[in-house]
């Protein structure tokens, strides 16, 4: 009976470790994303159809000669796929930590951190 309840308290025990070292996922509503987000001079235009724009005014960009983007939201990971001129396209992956109607803050592989505020709801 000893060895019974010795192996029961040994699989309670190794459940419990494995249950807690599950990661809650966070999903974002990626219809906030709609719009146009401003982080000083940078603006990024999310449109319904999984398209994008992207330009910098410091660099005397305008929104007409924008670099051209098709994103994705899937639960908390972010993806933007730049469109190149030349051909090609490269890819950039964001983690999202904070998206609401009018904040937008996501981080990228290297820690670095960027946070927008919403200019425009469509």
């Amino acid at each position: 009976m000893k060895k019974i309840l010795v192996c029961l308290m040994m699989c309670f025990s190794i459940s419990i470790l494995f249950n807690s070292c599950t990661k809650d996922e966070v999903s974002f509503d990626e219809s906030l994303l709609i719009g146009k987000w401003v982080s000083g001079t940078i603006f990024y235009k999310y449109v319904s159809d999984y398209t994008g724009k992207t330009w910098d005014t410091s660099d005397d960009v305008t929104e007409e000669e924008a670099q051209s983007f098709t994103w994705s939201l899937v639960k908390e990971e972010l993806t933007h796929i730049h469109i190149l001129e030349v051909g090609g396209s490269v890819p950039k992956v964001y983690k999202v930590t904070e998206l609401t109607a009018s904040s937008l803050k996501y981080q990228d592989d290297f820690g670095t951190t960027f946070a927008f505020t919403k200019v425009i709801v469509q």
